[in-house]
């Protein structure tokens, strides 16, 4: 299985403009199938006792290239900072995540069956692992590496679709604002 590509498109300091965003994006893809991935990188207390509150079977791990997990039993809080992610969530835990999640670099991956066709660039149905939305809080980057104090929306394509990207941005008046990259996973 080949990983997405995928632009940023929207860098802001809001949040909610973020979030309408992808709304807007969500609301010209075909939405069955539609599930929602979390990714968050803990390193207090208090942010893991929040996520775990939304998320209590999410997975995690230690970060660091230290051994502790959730597959091995570990305590998290014993094992801060790490990671966390949780797959195949419904929609409507979006808002409570990133809540939870606080200013903590995170991010939230909507997972559908495909972006419309574009005939006028002779692109059909975009769809398997390349129909994705990240919306990225407190990071520049997927991999949450680069913590920021604003939010950046990313429309996923197909690496042989790059021209997706730019004609996704345009149907929400927006434009890329950086390069295509692989997706983490």
């Amino acid at each position: 299985m080949s990983n997405s590509y995928a632009q940023p498109i929207l860098r802001t300091v809001d949040l909610s403009e973020g979030l309408r965003i992808a709304e807007r994006l969500l609301g010209i893809a075909d939405l069955s199938d539609l599930e929602v991935d979390f990714d968050v990188r803990i390193t207090s207390a208090d942010s893991l006792a929040a996520v775990l509150d939304v998320l209590p079977d999410a997975e995690w791990w230690a970060e660091g290239g230290r051994g502790g997990s959730s597959r091995r039993g570990d305590d998290p809080l014993a094992s801060l900072p790490i990671r966390l992610r949780s797959w195949a969530e419904a929609p409507e835990s979006v808002e409570p995540f990133l809540q939870a999640a606080g200013d903590t670099p995170a991010a939230v991956r909507w997972d559908f069956s495909a972006w419309p066709e574009v005939p006028e660039l002779g692109l059909g149905v975009g769809g398997s692992r390349g129909a994705f939305l990240t919306l990225c809080v407190h990071a520049r980057d997927l991999d949450l590496e680069e913590p920021a104090s604003d939010h950046t929306v990313f429309v996923h394509v197909k690496q042989v679709e790059a021209e997706r990207a730019p004609w996704l941005a345009a149907q929400v008046g927006m434009r890329v604002i950086g390069d295509l990259v692989m997706a983490p996973y």
